[in-house]
């Protein structure tokens, strides 16, 4: 039997290799899987060309995903130091690399990703369409926007991120409801300007079947893109942002017509108390397929302190619904993140996501909380670096302030609780003070 895409093996109850090592990762009968794969709601992203990838699959029922942006800019063109970044993200743990190079050769570090990076490669054509045919952006046609998304799929890439929400009817509404902060999506700003400029539809909107159609043929999964997400809690929840989610929910459907995979962008900032909200309004307006967060960012007031405040919506996030979260840095606001701050961004959302697969209830999810607290009664230290999230972190914060006895931290010494309890219950006299 011959199937196009993930979705189409699943409607035609084909279990695919990609599934299989799904459900053995996810702990999740193979049945079960392909159901919620036939109706869209986990997604494989798995591009046929990328044939070195680990797959992995995407959603609110699944362990908690994140995705980690990298990329070359005209004021940071090194591959190798990008390339690092890579190569750490994935040792960390990453499920996915989106490459948003915005200068120089981009089709380069995007070939060498496919060719290399066993993690999901996630693209946004429209970035590197105004980089690849180096012209005005007035001038760049619809056809040429359309030519570029084929290039991202026959290069390997497994999902893109496509701003078909934003068409002229969406950009009306956002132009009559006045924001805050505008748009801030770079690829939304991008082809709004277009639209602007030109005055023609949105060529990802206008011409989404013939996208539809080169996502199915390589299988890439469309990420809607969120054009009017909100870039300040002021703009949060407000029309241009609910009036897009609604196109996506049509678009999303259209898509699974063609078997072609779904996730669909969502909220970049957002107050706490409005989290639960969105993510119910998109399972609802967006069929149940899965949601990818930006953050939310909870606070706009902590620059440099940004994969915190993107780590505390993101939990609260996936919690809800959200199934893939994309990685902030302390740099975000600031400047391209370096390889020191990849790592802080990604502890960040490593820690958001499995605080949710806890909450969640996700089987498996609180087994490695269990088996800390274990080696933490113990006062067993060589097992609680192990356990850490970050084992390199947890050793040297113990070795920069050496205890006066082994069995003990710096911060308790002869109090420590645990150490003491311990002790009463086995029977021992405790003195504390002159031990």
């Amino acid at each position: 039997m011959s199937y196009t895409t993930q979705m189409d093996a699943a409607r035609q109850g084909i279990l695919t290799k990609e599934m299989k090592l799904v459900s053995e990762k996810e702990h999740m009968d193979e049945k079960e899987l392909m159901e919620y794969v036939a109706k869209g709601q986990i997604i494989i992203p798995c591009n046929k060309k990328h044939t070195c990838i680990n797959p992995n699959g995407i959603g609110s029922m699944l362990t908690t995903k994140i995705n980690v942006n990298l990329g070359v800019s005209r004021d940071s063109r090194d591959l190798e130091v990008e390339m690092e970044k890579v190569n750490s993200a994935v040792k960390m743990g990453a499920e996915a690399i989106m490459d948003l190079s915005s200068s120089g050769d981009t089709r380069v570090f995007r070939r060498k990703l496919t060719s290399e990076c066993s993690a999901m490669i996630g693209t946004v054509p429209i970035y590197d369409a105004v980089v690849y045919y180096h012209k005005p952006l007035k001038e760049i046609t619809a056809r040429e926007w359309i030519d570029v998304v084929r290039m991202h799929a026959e290069d390997g890439v497994d999902f893109m991120t496509i701003h078909c929400g934003i068409n002229r009817a969406t950009a009306s509404r956002f132009k009559n409801n006045k924001r805050l902060m505008n748009i801030v999506s770079r690829g939304g700003s991008i082809i709004f300007a277009w639209m602007e400029m030109t005055g023609e539809e949105n060529p990802f909107y206008e011409y989404y079947d013939e996208i539809l159609d080169i996502c199915r043929e390589y299988d890439v999964t469309m990420s809607l893109g969120d054009a009017c997400r909100p870039g300040c809690i002021e703009d949060a929840t407000d029309t241009s942002q609910i009036e897009e989610l609604i196109t996506l929910g049509e678009l999303t459907k259209r898509a699974w017509e063609k078997d072609v995979q779904v996730m669909v962008e969502g909220p970049g900032h957002m107050p706490l108390n409005q989290i639960e909200a969105n993510m119910t309004i998109q399972k609802t307006l967006c069929h149940g397929a899965p949601f990818y967060v930006l953050g939310p960012l909870v606070t706009d007031v902590a620059p440099g302190y940004d994969h915190i405040t993107s780590a505390i919506g993101g939990a609260i996030a996936a919690t809800y619904g959200a199934a893939f979260l994309c990685y902030v840095t302390p740099a975000e606001h600031l400047r391209l993140p370096n390889v020191d701050d990849v790592k802080e961004g990604i502890i960040a959302s490593k820690i958001a996501a499995h605080a949710a697969d806890i909450a969640k209830g996700i089987k498996g999810a609180a087994d490695w909380d269990y088996e800390m607290s274990k080696a933490r009664k113990a006062l067993d230290w060589e097992k609680m670096f192990d356990l850490s999230m970050d084992p390199e972190k947890a050793r040297r914060y113990r070795a920069e302030s050496k205890p006066e006895k082994e069995d003990t931290c710096s911060m308790c010494g002869n109090f420590c609780a645990v150490k003491n309890v311990n002790r009463i219950l086995d029977g021992e006299i405790v003195s504390i003070y002159d031990e």
